[in-house]
């Protein structure tokens, strides 16, 4: 089998599996393990059908890091709870799901899959340090438009989007980036921040929908292109946009920064590679399966691993 890593954007596949898994699952004293449930199901069909030999749960240790919001305040400022001092900020989470978060991280450590995060970095940023530096094809498993960035056909990189669920995965290279957008995976960071995206709190330049933002794309290449081609009047920009842009100067200046992922983290040494579970970590597994009424979704996930 040829080598091929898998990364996981793991907080958008247990928070699809919080909400696509009845909460009606629970173990005997009535906490729920939906979520557990679902992401071990996910895990055992993306092993099965795309047969990774390593394979990293990338982890948000800070999912709304100081140094974007210190360049756009608002960004995921409406899923804050509460802010902490000095720290990552609490976000808005059932805490159905909150109960299970431990848990995961148990059973993602029990079957040998590499959990990976940096301080004051998102998934976001761990997924793009690694797809970049891998001597190998990468399948980045995600919900998340903003990883479409990191599509490259030259050096085998794909995402593996999951926002229509999991019995409808659409596998993304440059040709379906380009087929979606009209725009180049390269060009998407400075696509989306133009475009803007309200789950993110990012304004975007007001005016500008995705039809005009591919169009500049199309004509002047990138951001910088295109503001440059504003700031001079350049054929192929009409009075209105480049009113629209440079209405918007200020957030272009910073919003480039905010939407691309990191790319050179220092993230140590782990072992990523998949193997078969056997011996105390395999039978604390099945123990688990019973104790906490997980179904089959442990022995799918260990057969998946088996193969």
């Amino acid at each position: 089998m040829a080598d091929r890593l898998m990364l996981l954007d793991t907080a958008s596949l247990y928070f699809r599996a919080f909400y696509g898994v009845p909460d009606s699952l629970t173990r005997e004293d009535g906490t729920p393990v939906n979520a557990v449930r679902g992401l071990l199901d996910m895990i055992a069909k993306l092993v099965t059908d795309f047969e990774p030999t390593q394979l990293v749960a990338c982890w948000d240790d800070d999912w709304r890091p100081a140094w974007r919001v210190a360049l756009i305040p608002t960004y995921k400022a409406h899923r804050v709870e509460r802010e902490v001092d000095g720290g990552p900020d609490v976000e808005q989470t059932p805490p159905g799901l909150v109960r299970q978060v431990p848990l995961i991280r148990e059973v993602l450590s029990l079957l040998g899959i590499a959990v990976v995060g940096a301080p004051e970095h998102e998934a976001d940023d761990v997924i793009g340090t690694l797809a970049t530096g891998a001597s190998m094809p990468v399948d980045v498993v995600t919900g998340d438009r903003d990883l479409f960035q990191l599509v490259d056909d030259a050096t085998g990189v794909r995402v593996v989007y999951t926002a229509r669920g999991m019995s409808k995965l659409e596998v993304l290279t440059d040709a379906s980036v380009v087929q979606k957008y009209g725009v180049l995976p390269q060009q998407y960071a400075d696509f989306a921040a133009m475009r803007g995206d309200a789950s993110d709190g990012l304004p975007g330049v007001a005016g500008v929908g995705e039809k005009t933002a591919a169009g500049l794309l199309q004509a002047f290449v990138d951001l910088d292109g295109i503001r440059e081609a504003a700031a001079t009047g350049a054929a192929g920009m009409s009075a209105g946009v480049r009113a629209k842009l440079t209405a918007a100067a200020g957030y272009l200046d910073v919003a480039p920064q905010v939407v691309e992922v990191v790319r050179d983290l220092d993230l140590g040494e782990f072992d990523a590679t998949l193997r078969p579970v056997d011996g105390a970590r395999r039978d604390r597994l099945e123990h688990l399966a019973v104790d906490w009424n997980l179904g089959g979704s442990v022995a799918r996930v260990l057969a998946a691993l088996d193969r």
